[in-house]
């Protein structure tokens, strides 16, 4: 019920976007934990900065035992540097539009706190395992397009594929 009421509070303020909440990926998630192990998950499309399902996966990669965790975004996101800056080593101003891809092959506990939270996200992408690039675009369609050579690229090396639609 909390889901449907956020949804027509997002209507009421005009707000174009609606994400699903983190507790309602878990709770449905939670029945089919065994199909994600040694598996490679993409999440097309789907921005690590407000994004419930990246969050789930990368939270959770290792106690669901992932093989790698892939996502593609924008660097436009509205709550860009508020949870973690992936950008914060670029010297130049970023395109509004920039897109990029998120490859995660493995995650520990790298601010050493005991746990994994978002902090350890954030240093992860620095380590030599994990990565993030930008997405150029081909001659046919542009960067971030699922239709893309690169897009296509990434979704052949997925198990499973995570779309988020309302």
């Amino acid at each position: 019920m909390a889901g449907n009421s956020n949804l027509h509070d997002s209507i009421r303020n005009k707000q174009d976007e609606f994400y699903t909440q983190l507790s309602m990926i878990e709770n449905e998630l939670k029945h089919y934990t065994a199909h994600f192990k040694d598996k490679v998950i993409f999440c097309n499309c789907d921005d690590p900065y407000e994004s419930s399902f990246f969050k789930y996966f990368a939270l959770n990669f290792n106690r669901l035992s992932i093989k790698k965790l892939i996502t593609t975004g924008y660097v436009s996101s509205q709550t860009e540097g508020q949870e973690f800056d992936i950008w914060t080593n670029k010297e130049e101003t970023t395109p509004s539009r920039l897109t990029y891809a998120t490859c995660i092959n493995d995650i520990s506990d790298l601010n050493n706190d005991g746990r994994i939270n978002l902090e350890d996200i954030k240093l992860l992408l620095a380590s030599e395992h994990n990565s993030c690039h930008q997405l150029k675009g081909d001659e046919k369609y542009p960067a971030g397009d699922f239709r893309s050579s690169e897009s296509i690229k990434l979704l052949s090396q997925a198990d499973i594929v995570v779309i988020s639609a309302l």
